[in-house]
């Protein structure tokens, strides 16, 4: 059978007392109406049909995708309304209407809930609640069959004290749905078309309203301030923590390690505490990444090693090299096996091959250095003109000075030195010295200033 998708995502959010629409607040480095659309994606719908009000241009902005449709709810009616905006759009079978500020419902609880939704029968998501203040009660008869959901503030005494709550995450037959939203009545005490009443409706029709109950409270739990967004996020980061170590990854502090994107991980990788994985990361066997680190969109090969407080972004780091502490390797740093890049060196568009060094306090950009070459303390790459970027290039065996400064475009030849404190502006034969310095001279008798 067929499926469409609705997320509703046009509230305002003023509890979260921000500029930014609710549903683009992150967690885990994502929105929050990202992480439902990409959810959504899984369950492989006909189409995603995202209803937006507040900030719609923004919105409509960070997330258009050829797979998502946007429908304006000029007016915030109520979730029975926002939900009928989208209905000229839906053509499924089925209809799963989900929550852009509920991120983190897991992919196998709303398989099951679509499971439940027939043209005879209509899916419920429901979670049991130590606390239900503010949710909506799920109603049942003597033989435990749903009868309707009643909203905390319209709920009696006895009623409030259901600990069952409603999600408002369901799963309807497409053809019944526009008769039910069309029947809804504003006659409550907010004064909104409620999507909940099409339970009773559903009831009434003579459909079974089957339901589905979330494995956890936190599955289904919105945002609708900063304290919520932040429990929001530890329990992303537990989870994540977990699943990671379930992998073969010793994190020596799962309370603090955070990720904000996809990692694939090998066995016996021992990760520090406070270190952050952004983006699309891999990191294979034996890895070790040291305390207070920011990786992302990196490659760490086997067994290599990041120590503390390093910074990589685009980088690869080859089989057995190592970087840091205090190393920032920017896009399209690249360290060959076993190569080195110690403290205060940073990286960017360099490459160093097999077993090169780069000890410390050096910046190396638009650089090709070969195997076994050595960068001492102090050593530049001058790359950019003001206008163009050129190229260093370095071969085997090179040996540069300290405080070098390499004035690109230049080439030195495998087995080249240069001296310490040399500015080389010409190419370098093949184990030929340059030195680049100013003669020096000594002043005998010289008086050094003196404070007036």
């Amino acid at each position: 059978m067929s499926l469409d998708i609705v997320i509703l995502a046009a509230g305002q959010g003023t509890r979260m007392r921000s500029a930014l629409p609710k549903v683009l607040h992150p967690v885990a480095g994502k929105s929050m109406l990202g992480h439902v659309i990409d959810t959504a994606r899984q369950l492989s719908p006909r189409k995603i049909h995202v209803v937006i009000g507040h900030g719609a241009e923004l919105v409509r902005e960070r997330l258009a995708a050829d797979d998502v449709d946007f429908v304006l709810q000029a007016e915030q009616l109520g979730t029975g309304h926002a939900v009928a905006q989208a209905l000229p759009h839906i053509e499924a079978d089925k209809v799963l209407i989900l929550y852009g500020d509920v991120p983190l419902t897991q992919v196998e609880t709303l398989s099951r809930l679509l499971e439940q939704a027939s043209d005879t029968q209509l899916g419920l998501l429901t979670v049991n609640l130590a606390d239900p203040t503010g949710y909506g009660r799920i109603i049942r008869d003597e033989a435990g069959i749903v009868q309707a959901i009643v909203e905390h503030k319209d709920a009696s005494e006895a009623q409030r004290a259901i600990r069952e709550g409603n999600t408002g995450i369901l799963a309807v037959p497409g053809k019944r749905l526009g008769d039910w939203l069309g029947r809804l009545s504003n006659s409550n005490a907010q004064g909104e078309y409620y999507l909940t009443d099409v339970i009773a409706m559903a009831v009434a029709d003579g459909l079974v309203v089957a339901t589905e109950t979330a494995q956890e409270e936190m599955e289904v739990l919105g945002a609708n301030d900063r304290i919520q967004l932040a429990q929001l996020e530890r329990y992303y980061q537990q989870r994540a923590a977990r699943r990671l170590m379930t992998q073969g990854v010793t994190l020596l502090d799962p309370a603090r390690f955070d990720l904000r994107g996809e990692v694939t991980v090998g066995r016996d990788v021992q990760i520090d505490i406070n270190v952050i994985l952004e983006g699309k990361v891999v990191i294979e066997d034996g890895v070790q990444i040291g305390p207070n680190c920011v990786i992302k969109d990196s490659t760490l090969r086997r067994g290599a090693i990041v120590k503390a407080n390093s910074h990589l972004e685009g980088a690869e780091l080859g089989e057995g090299a190592d970087c840091g502490p205090f190393a920032r390797l920017r896009p399209g740093a690249k360290l060959g096996a076993k190569a080195h890049v110690g403290n205060f060196v940073e990286l960017k568009n360099a490459v160093l091959g097999e077993g090169a060094k780069a000890g410390h306090l050096s910046y190396l950009g638009d650089a090709e250095i070969g195997a076994r070459t050595n960068i001492g303390a102090g050593t530049i790459t001058c790359n950019y003109d003001g206008a163009n970027k050129f190229k260093t290039v370095m071969g085997e065996d090179v040996f540069i000075g300290s405080n070098s400064s390499l004035v690109a475009p230049v080439t030195l030849g495998d087995g080249a030195t240069t001296g310490a404190g040399s500015t080389v502006t010409q190419d370098v034969p093949a184990k030929a010295l340059a030195v680049g310095r100013a003669k020096q001279r000594n002043i005998e008798g010289w008086k050094r200033p003196t404070k007036q």
